[in-house]
């Protein structure tokens, strides 16, 4: 397709296949039915008389295919009009019969034909070349025979039963996402790792002082088959908020024996660091915390079993490990993850690679992603949550502040998150700076901090220890674990993604105890926050999330963007996409 790159770059495409995704956006079929059609049609028409007026032009003709007459109107009668329409001549038309009037009728020279209409950015005749050349049977052969051929007839139709959109729609959206897929498989990396013989999590399993879930059994046992193998592991590994992933972590740390944990923020590490202490120290078992602020020799960091620490692990001379664990993994940049990779690698030998989120995705976007990588969800919570979701509005303002009064005094923690931290000009809702006086001036135990204080890692676990109101941003969303919070106050609820609500709401209750999350907005109806209210599961939510920004729900006054595909939806052609992964896994599969 070489010499033909400029005009499919112009088009968008780069392979056959991507070209025959091109759909006409509709077809003109000229087969002489003996029938009215009730849409434009092809006619055999002779010519029986011509009456001419001022503004129109109208022409007696009997159809013969259909055995009628009837007068056709021209609102636009040229020259070359009354070259081809003569009394007495027979011709081929085409035309619509609206209202027992055959409309502004066209000549044609072919018949019984269907003609595929394109809508594209370079000449027509140029493009139908491009069809002709590249759509072949056998350049789609990679496709199961009932797509390739519904897709090839698409644009060479020789039937009605060709231009069936319901059959064209359903070959798109499946030949679309098996192109995608089929990419991402290219994009797996086989790379040497060092295999752990015999990696046995029971003891450490068997050392705790409660129960794992079943979903964070499985995972363990899915982390303990990949480091077992020589080639590098990839793997994505999802949980619902507060399903339990550090547990899972430690787990795979005592597995392999010399392992790294990366963490967005010290608050983070600390606590991990905190629950390894508590899990998985002991003489045989060496941990090292290596944040900014903590206190580690060089020798701490070789002989470690497990090193656990922020963006500073990037600065120290890191020994050779055996696994790398990233959590919230989105919060650091490719770069980033690829200098950990190359800083604890041994020549060609890499580390197994874990990514650990607490963000849930929907089922579609799992299956995508394990077209390149290895996908392990953790859906089971250790315990059920008991948190109250309530859609509130100005005139509920009292009732929230008896409810914020009654925590205190049961010497629990409310979080209060504003959208913005300074005053802005035509914006609806409070920012900090506007809002923080009625709280400093009616509580006491009042904490403030933002994305921007460089103190907010302090201030937070001071909060932790002494606080009874804090006053933030969506900087909590991910972060220090609270476990006195019961309450958080989200203003101007509806500005924010489903995902980053969810985030927030589980900052609470995260012991068990009772939760309440209130959603302050000036429209209470507003559909997002209904369906949001009515369920805590992650990965509902993620569904939800998906459905409402395909839908092209205002966020912030703009549609979302970002959409990958032109016929296949997130929402609804699952079972398109798992048609499409048992067919890659038996034909493709590199395994």
């Amino acid at each position: 397709m070489t010499q033909d790159f400029e005009k499919l770059r112009k088009l968008g495409v780069k392979t056959p296949l991507e070209l025959a995704l091109i759909k006409p956006k509709e077809y003109e079929d000229n087969n002489l039915y003996p029938y009215f059609i009730n849409a434009p049609q092809a006619f055999e028409a002779e010519i029986l008389e011509i009456k001419k007026s001022p503004k129109i032009t109208r022409i007696k003709f009997y159809l013969k295919n259909v055995n009628e007459i009837i007068w056709g109107v021209f609102f636009q009668f040229k020259k070359w009009h009354e070259s081809v329409f003569k009394i007495g001549a027979t011709l081929y038309i085409r035309g619509e019969i609206r209202q027992n009037q055959l409309i502004q009728p066209k000549p044609i020279s072919r018949i019984n034909e269907i003609t595929p209409i394109y809508k594209t950015p370079i000449n027509i005749r140029t493009f139908r070349n491009l069809i002709k050349k590249y759509v072949t049977l056998e350049n789609l052969s990679m496709l199961p025979q009932n797509i390739a051929k519904t897709i090839f007839f698409m644009h060479f139709p020789q039937t009605n039963e060709h231009t069936n959109e319901k059959n064209i729609l359903y070959a798109l959206k499946w030949a679309e996402i098996f192109n995608y897929l089929n990419k991402l498989n290219t994009k797996k990396r086989v790379l040497p790792s060092i295999s752990i013989q015999n990696p046995n999590p029971l003891p450490f399993i068997e050392s705790l002082p409660f129960n794992l879930t079943n979903d964070q059994i499985k995972v363990i046992n899915e982390i303990k088959n990949d480091i077992s193998k020589n080639i590098q592991s990839r793997r994505v590994i999802i949980g619902d908020v507060g399903s339990g992933k550090t547990i899972v972590m430690l787990a795979t740390a005592f597995m392999a024996k010399k392992s790294i944990i990366m963490c967005p923020t010290s608050i983070l590490a600390n606590q991990i660091y905190e629950e390894a202490k508590k899990f998985l120290s002991n003489e045989n078992f060496k941990i090292t915390l290596v944040t900014q602020k903590s206190k580690f020799t060089e020798n701490d960091i070789q002989n470690s079993n497990l090193l656990i620490g922020t963006h500073a692990l990037l600065y120290q001379n890191l020994p050779q490990v055996n696994v790398i664990m990233v959590d919230e993994q989105h919060r650091f940049g490719t770069n980033q993850r690829a200098m950990l990779e190359k800083l604890t690698s041994s020549g060609n030998i890499v580390p197994h690679y874990f990514q650990f989120s607490a963000t849930p995705i929907p089922r579609t976007q799992a299956l995508i992603m394990s077209s390149f990588v290895n996908v392990s969800l953790i859906k089971e919570l250790p315990f059920k949550k008991d948190i109250d979701t309530k859609i509130i509005s100005k005139e509920d303002f009292k009732d929230l502040i008896n409810h914020i009064n009654k925590e205190i005094h049961l010497n629990n923690q409310v979080i209060i998150v504003y959208p913005l931290v300074e005053e802005s000009k035509n914006f609806e809702y409070q920012s900090i700076e506007e809002g923080k006086d009625f709280w400093l001036k009616y509580f006491d135990g009042v904490y403030i901090t933002h994305g921007k204080d460089k103190n907010k890692e302090d201030i937070l676990v001071e909060f932790r220890e002494k606080g009874k109101i804090l006053i933030t941003t969506t900087v909590i969303e991910v972060g220090i674990s609270l476990p006195r919070l019961t309450t958080i106050v989200i203003v101007g609820a509806e500005r924010l993604g489903l995902a980053t609500l969810h985030q927030l709401r589980g900052r609470v209750g995260r012991y068990g105890q009772k939760g309440y999350c209130y959603l302050y907005t000036n429209n209470k109806k507003n559909k997002r926050l209904i369906e949001f209210s009515k369920t805590l599961d992650g990965f509902k939510i993620a569904e939800l999330d998906l459905k409402f920004r395909k839908s092209g729900d205002l966020l912030d006054g703009t549609i979302q963007s970002g959409e990958k595909f032109k016929y296949f939806d997130e929402t609804s052609d699952l079972h398109i996409l798992e048609e499409v992964k048992n067919y890659l896994n038996r034909n493709f599969s590199k395994n």
